[in-house]
C-alpha cells in the first residue's frame, strides 16, 4: 500500500505539512503505510476559535439539508466500502472480515443520523396546569449545544466516529474531532468522504495529536460538550480539566457471560469464541469472563476449546482471517504479561498463550484468582477467562464486583431466571442468549458505574447533543 497523509483540518483547510511527523506502521507487517502531521498548540486554538464563530452558521442549515448530506455520506461510504475496509485492517490490524462488518455498521449510523435529524421533536406543556398558569402555554423545542468535541479511540476507528460526528452534525453543531494517535489515516479518508458528501467545512475541525491537544480541548470553555470514548484515567483526566460542561463517557468494561446449566452450550461456546476474539479482543464489550455452572464447565471449556482451534489467526487482509493482531507489539507485551501473571497466580492455560510481533494467540485460562488483572481489569486481549458458579446468585454476585458495568451476556432456556439475572445485573445492557458482545447501533449504548456516563446510537446521542429551549406564552 502507498504511503498516505494524516493531517489535521481546521478552518476549512488541511494543515501543511510543516510540523512534527510520525510514521503509522502496519501492525501485521511493520511496514510503513503512512504519516500524520500532529497539530501544535496554535493549530487548536485556531480550531476552537473558528468553532465557536461558526456554530450559529451551522445552527441556521435546515434540518433536511443536514439529513441529506448524512445520506449522502452513507451512500459514498457504500461506494467505497472494500477500499475504507482494506484501510481499516492496514493500519489497526483487523481482519478484514471484521472491517467490512464495521463499515457496514458506520453506514447504518450515517443513515440513522440522518433519519434522527429529522425527529428533533418538541413538546407543548399547558400552563393551566398550575392555579399561577392559566392562559400560559409553553413551548419546549430542542437546539444545537454549539461545539461538541469528540475524541474517539483505536478499535472501532471508523464507526465511533461516525457515532459522534453524525448526531454532533445532525443536531445543528460544530464538531472538532480529535481521533485517536494510531488511526489518523481512516479519519483523514473519512473527513475526504464527507466533504464529497456536502458536508460544510465550517461544521467539523480534526486535530491530530496526543494527550496535550486533547487537554486543550477538553479545558477550553467554547467547547459545550466533550464526546470522550476511551479508558478510565483519561475519563478522570478529562473530568477534572472540563470545568462546567456535558462530559459523554463511554468507557470500558471486563464483560461478563454467565452459561447456566440448562443453557445450549454448543450454541454459547461458539458465540463466546466467536465474540471473544474478534478484533483481538479489542472492544468494550468483548467477552473476558465466562461464568458457567459447575455441573457444564468440563464439557463447556472442551466444546469452547474446539471452536477457538477453528479460529485462523494471521494476515489481517486475508478474507478466512479471523483474529489479526492488536494494534501494536506493546499491546501485545502487555497482554502476555496479564496471561503469564495469572498462570503463575494459579490459573490453568486451556490454550493459546502466546505471541508473535503484535498478535497474541487466542486464549482460554479456567479459573483464575478473583483479584488478578484478567478478571479484575479491562483486557482488551485476545483472553477469555472460564470461572465455575454454584448457583445463579453466585453468578450474579461475581458478575457485579466489579467497578465496571458495561453489559453481561446471559445463556439459558428459564426466562424467569433470565429476567433475574437482567433485573439484578448493575450494567447498562443485558443480553439474553447471546454474549455481552452485541451492539446494534440504533439501540442505547453504554454502561453504569466506571463503564460510562450517558448513551451512544443516533437517536439517544441526538438528545444529548441538543438541549431544550423553553418558550412561555402568556395569552
Amino acid at each position: 500500500m502507498s504511503t498516505r497523509k494524516a493531517q489535521s483540518f481546521i478552518n476549512g483547510e488541511w494543515l501543511t505539512t510543516d510540523r512534527a511527523k510520525q510514521e503509522i506502521k502496519n501492525p501485521f507487517t511493520g511496514e510503513v503505510i503512512g504519516e500524520q502531521y500532529l497539530a501544535q498548540s496554535g493549530d487548536v486554538e485556531n480550531a476552537l476559535a473558528a468553532a465557536y464563530k461558526e456554530k450559529k452558521e451551522v445552527k441556521n442549515i435546515p434540518i433536511i439539508e443536514r439529513s441529506k448530506i448524512l445520506k449522502k455520506a452513507a451512500f459514498l461510504l457504500e461506494e467505497n466500502k472494500e477500499k475504507f475496509a482494506k484501510l481499516l485492517s492496514s493500519e489497526l490490524g483487523k481482519p478484514l472480515k471484521d472491517t467490512l462488518g464495521e463499515v457496514d455498521r458506520s453506514i447504518e449510523t450515517l443513515e440513522l443520523s440522518g433519519e434522527e435529524a429529522k425527529r428533533l421533536h418538541g413538546e407543548t406543556i399547558p400552563g393551566s396546569s398550575s392555579e399561577r398558569g392559566k392562559n400560559t402555554i409553553a413551548s419546549i423545542y430542542r437546539v444545537p449545544v454549539g461545539v461538541v468535541a469528540a475524541i474517539t479511540p483505536f478499535n472501532a476507528p471508523l464507526n465511533l466516529v461516525c457515532h459522534k460526528v453524525g448526531p454532533s452534525f445532525a443536531g445543528g453543531n460544530v464538531t472538532i474531532l480529535k481521533p485517536a494517535p494510531q488511526t489518523t489515516l481512516i479519519a483523514t479518508e473519512f473527513l475526504h468522504l464527507l466533504f464529497e458528501a456536502g458536508f460544510p467545512k465550517n461544521a467539523i475541525h480534526m486535530l491530530l495529536g496526543g494527550v496535550e491537544v486533547g487537554q486543550q480541548i477538553v479545558k477550553d470553555e467554547r467547547v459545550n460538550i466533550i464526546s470522550f470514548t476511551g479508558g478510565l484515567v483519561a475519563s478522570r483526566n478529562i473530568s477534572q480539566l472540563a470545568g462546567i460542561k456535558k462530559t459523554l463517557f463511554e468507557l470500558g468494561g471486563n464483560a461478563a457471560t454467565i452459561v447456566h446449566q440448562d443453557a445450549d452450550i454448543d450454541t454459547a461456546a461458539r458465540l463466546c469464541a466467536k465474540t471473544g476474539y474478534s478484533n483481538s479482543g479489542q472492544s468494550c464489550i468483548s467477552v473476558q469472563r465466562i461464568y458457567v455452572q459447575e455441573d457444564i464447565k468440563d464439557n463447556f471449556i472442551q466444546l469452547l476449546k474446539q471452536e477457538v482451534l477453528k479460529l485462523k489467526v494471521g494476515d489481517p487482509l486475508d478474507p478466512n482471517t479471523d483474529v489479526g493482531t492488536l494494534v501494536d507489539k506493546k499491546a501485545a507485551d502487555r497482554v502476555v504479561e496479564w496471561i503469564n501473571e495469572a498462570v503463575e497466580s494459579g490459573a490453568e492455560l486451556i490454550q493459546g498463550g502466546t505471541k508473535n510481533g503484535a498478535s497474541v494467540e487466542p486464549t482460554i485460562l479456567f479459573n483464575p484468582p478473583r483479584k488478578s488483572k484478567v478478571v479484575c481489569e479491562e483486557v482488551f486481549g485476545p483472553i477469555v477467562s472460564v470461572i465455575p458458579y454454584k448457583n445463579i446468585e453466585e453468578a450474579i454476585q461475581e458478575s457485579n464486583d466489579s467497578p465496571f458495568g458495561l453489559q453481561t451476556g446471559i445463556f439459558t432456556n428459564q426466562i424467569d431466571l433470565a429476567y433475574k439475572v437482567a433485573d439484578e445485573m448493575e450494567v447498562g445492557g443485558i443480553v439474553i442468549n447471546g454474549t455481552s458482545n452485541y451492539r446494534l447501533d440504533h439501540l442505547p449504548y453504554g454502561g453504569v458505574k466506571n463503564s460510562g456516563i450517558g448513551r451512544e446510537g443516533p437517536r439517544y446521542a441526538l438528545e444529548e447533543m441538543t438541549e431544550s429551549k423553553m418558550v412561555v406564552l402568556r395569552v
